[in-house]
């Protein structure tokens, strides 16, 4: 079906929709052989509170921004290569539900979709991306960034166990591990392997691991999370509910049998 889009006019207007609704701000996307798969709105963890971000998936880059105005505008672009992803079931939880943790070189965190059927249209269709991408010749990620525990599940550092975090004690994140961390215990920095090319904030406790050579263990199953980028952690209003996509259409994905629409948009 990606071959049957890929040099299509209506593959074409496809993307150059997504970059006008990026405006000058984002990246072109126009590529040759670059088809968009599937697009929708998802609720991602960030380090404060879940929020909705517009999904859209291609044959070879997974981008997601902030919404604006729904199908008109977005901002604060980010790019993630395919060969980099590897997703992780998550089970409901509470008011958590349909989630699943897309983990990177750079990034991990949580997205939430509106119904079981939606989380699992989007899982297959990543799965399928990435699978073809990485028969095509690409190199995949052999490390990825750590889930963050979000700030709301941390009322005291998580090293020291002692200190309390207030409006004058803020928290931090190791980079290593991704828990929350005071200051104090988290001072040092460490370069990544795989992961990062400048030294990071880590804690004493991956510290010590780290210099010693020991492989620190990173947090995947956490629901709650973020990674080291904060970019798009800006106050935007939003549903605090994991499965606020309610108020969104239905995730599309162009092929035949995806969705009602498809065969239409085809």
């Amino acid at each position: 079906m990606v071959d049957r889009l890929r040099n299509s006019e209506a593959n074409a207007r496809r993307i150059e929709n997504v970059e006008s609704c990026f405006g000058a701000s984002g990246r072109s996307l126009m590529k040759p052989g670059r088809v968009l798969v599937g697009e929708g709105v998802l609720v991602k963890m960030c380090r404060k509170k879940p929020k909705p971000r517009q999904f859209f998936l291609f044959n070879d880059i997974l981008v997601y921004g902030t919404i604006i105005i729904a199908k008109k505008r977005y901002s604060k672009q980010h790019i993630i290569p395919l060969e980099e992803v590897k997703i992780e079931n998550l089970e409901d939880e509470g008011d958590s539900r349909n989630g699943w943790v897309i983990k990177t070189r750079t990034k991990s965190f949580a997205v939430f979709a509106a119904t079981p059927t939606e989380k699992n249209e989007w899982m297959a269709h990543i799965v399928r991306s990435v699978q073809e991408i990485l028969r095509s010749g690409r190199a995949p990620a052999k490390e990825h960034a750590a889930v963050w525990v979000p700030d709301s599940e941390a009322e005291k550092c998580m090293c020291c166990q002692s200190t309390q975090f207030t409006v004058l004690q803020r928290r931090h994140h190791c980079r290593a591990c991704g828990r929350v961390v005071c200051r104090g215990c988290s001072s040092k920095t460490f370069v990544l392997e795989g992961i990062s090319k400048k030294p990071v904030r880590v804690c004493d406790t991956c510290y010590n691991k780290l210099c010693q050579g020991i492989k620190v263990s990173r947090r995947t199953e956490l629901t709650g999370n973020d990674s080291s980028d904060y970019s798009d952690e800006e106050d935007v209003p939003s549903n605090s509910s994991t499965n606020s996509t309610d108020k969104y259409e239905a995730p599309t994905f162009y092929e035949p049998n995806s969705n009602p629409n498809a065969d239409k948009l085809i």
